[in-house]
């Protein structure tokens, strides 16, 4: 390797939108059932291509929630498809799949394989509407593990809470008979107020204050159960 020689790509944060679009997993192992279960929560219409499958993998095929096709990938089997998540070690399929997804310009990520992928999976932090990405670029992935941690205990499940409450707060200010720089200013002291807290240490009585102050009404059906 010479001086300064990059050792990992340069990657264009991005969040796609896959509901209704035709992704295709090759190899129904760990992998492909963790690939396949994710790209069902952004409800994808997900086709598995694999001679054989995990017991979870052959139970979504039952129910009808992904197509399975019971053979190894050939040539044509990304026809139609937005992209492509393949989980295998043989390097001439992985080519193959590979010059295939570029011909047609399909995105593939080929796991554990980065100069086969078009795109990465980053880390994830999930809290009902927030997502947190993470990445490396493949630099160490071990790191990114680290920081997902780390920004899991920040940012606990408090804030799915917080994020219904921020929607229904904001849709209520839209609605206000006001300027549009004092529906901003409204916006922004409520998301510099430290709610996520109050919500954390069920401190209802003072978030209640703070929300009837600006003139809305506090939507306490959020916090019933």
């Amino acid at each position: 390797m010479k001086d300064g020689e990059r050792l990992t790509n340069v990657y264009f944060p991005v969040f796609l939108n896959l509901e209704g679009k035709l992704c295709v997993v090759i190899g129904g192992g760990k992998v492909g059932e963790r690939k396949v279960l994710s790209l069902l929560q952004a409800k994808a219409f997900v086709k598995l291509i694999s001679p054989e499958a995990t017991p979870v993998l052959q139970k979504l095929a039952e129910e009808g929630q992904i197509i399975w096709e019971k053979r190894i990938y050939q040539t044509g089997d990304l026809e139609g498809a937005w992209l492509v998540v393949a989980a295998t070690n043989d390097p001439s399929t992985q080519r193959s799949i590979y010059d295939e997804a570029n011909a047609k310009r399909v995105f593939c990520n080929m796991v554990d394989v980065p100069e086969f992928c078009s795109f990465i999976v980053p880390s994830v932090v999930k809290r009902g509407s927030l997502t947190i990405a993470i990445s490396t670029s493949g630099a160490s992935p071990a790191v990114a593990r680290r920081i997902r941690e780390s920004l899991e205990m920040q940012f606990g499940p408090e804030y799915e809470i917080y994020l219904k409450l921020m929607e229904n707060l904001r849709k209520q200010i839209l609605e206000l008979n006001l300027s549009p720089t004092e529906k901003e200013v409204k916006l922004h002291r409520l998301a510099m107020a430290p709610i996520p807290q109050y919500i954390r240490d069920r401190d209802l009585d003072l978030l209640k204050n703070i929300i009837e102050k600006e003139g809305l009404i506090f939507p306490s059906e959020l916090f019933e159960s």
